[in-house]
């Protein structure tokens, strides 16, 4: 029987580097709505989780979402689920709304893998420990070399050089760290490479007016992604609650509505808990967007949906995925 599916964006955008994968270009992304409209039903996440809750069946639905709130959700992404009348949630990170500074993973691909020098050795100093790596001949970055590592992303399993090798750790090393532990982390890092902070033009996030925007006229929902985009479980339970609390009351104040739709952060089963799903429930969500794929179900845990992440494909590619999953 042909279920339904949650697809999981993050970025609607052409970026000259893209180590995650994140960002699918506008033209792709336009293919993939027409796509959507002829072998699926378009739905909210909302209608989703209703049906969920009514224990009604749902057969080719598919709900389209973003995470993490990027300023480009709504000037490349919006208009073009206007022009194809489909409904989108965009699950918003509220510690980074208007911030001057970048997400993690994108400092460090701004630190470390643009074209320059960077000195050969780097001291870093987490949680009391010191580790220590070496560059070599890659403390020299030319434009050259750049361009030809332009289409490398961490889903490959070899690094082209020494400085892709050092982006992969370090974010294996900050990711659960403590949101303080880690700005504290990169600005050892943005020292070492003589960088200021900053937000760069194509990297920015969403501010609190541009979140209202995104949210005018209905089509689009806004969702909760946490405060601070950590993992959840390693907080505390009080930790987790805050979390949880706090971004949902800060995104009702800019919108002036509920909200009622939650996105764990890396989203995989062991970035959250039972615990965090009973506080979900106790803090007001209605479901709950994880990060492996899967088909919805009519029995499906509304706080354990699963995704389909989404990649830079054409329109054809993303057809076959969806008969080959789901929509028969």
């Amino acid at each position: 029987m042909p279920g339904s599916l949650v697809l999981m964006y993050h970025r609607i955008a052409r970026l000259p580097l893209d180590p995650f994968a994140l960002a699918v270009t506008p033209e792709h992304f336009a293919e993939h709505l027409e796509v959507l409209r002829k072998y699926s039903r378009p739905i909210s996440l909302s209608e989703m989780a209703r049906s969920l809750k009514d224990g009604k069946p749902l057969r080719r639905a598919v709900v389209v979402s973003f995470d993490d709130g990027y300023a480009d959700n709504l000037y490349n992404a919006k208009p073009l689920l206007e022009r194809y009348d489909v409904p989108g949630t965009v699950f918003v990170t509220t510690g980074h709304i208007g911030s001057e500074i970048e997400f993690m993973w994108d400092e460090l691909e701004r630190l470390l893998l643009r074209p320059g020098r960077l000195p050969e050795t780097l001291k870093l100093q987490t949680n009391g420990s010191t580790h220590c790596w070496e560059l070599g001949e890659a403390a020299r970055y030319h434009e050259a070399d750049c361009l030809s590592h332009a289409g490398w992303s961490t889903e490959k399993p070899h690094d082209p050089s020494p400085r892709h090798s050092l982006f992969r750790s370090l974010h294996s090393l900050l990711t659960p760290l403590s949101q303080s532990e880690q700005q504290r982390s990169l600005e050892q890092l943005r020292a070492w490479s003589r960088a200021e902070a900053c937000a760069r033009p194509t990297h920015r996030t969403m501010t609190a007016e541009e979140v209202r925007s995104l949210s005018e006229g209905g089509l689009v929902t806004i969702g909760s992604h946490t405060v601070t985009h950590t993992v959840l479980s390693a907080l505390t339970s009080a930790e987790q609650r805050e979390e949880l609390e706090q971004s949902r009351v800060a995104l009702e104040e800019i919108l002036e509505k509920p909200v009622s739709a939650f996105a764990y952060p890396f989203g995989g089963k062991s970035d959250y808990t039972e615990e965090t799903m009973r506080l979900l429930r106790e803090t007001g969500y209605d479901c709950a967007c994880s990060n492996f794929p899967g088909v919805v179900r009519a029995r499906t845990d509304r706080y354990q949906l699963p995704r389909i992440g989404v990649k830079d494909c054409d329109g054809d590619e993303l057809a076959r995925l969806l008969r080959w999953l789901a929509l028969g």
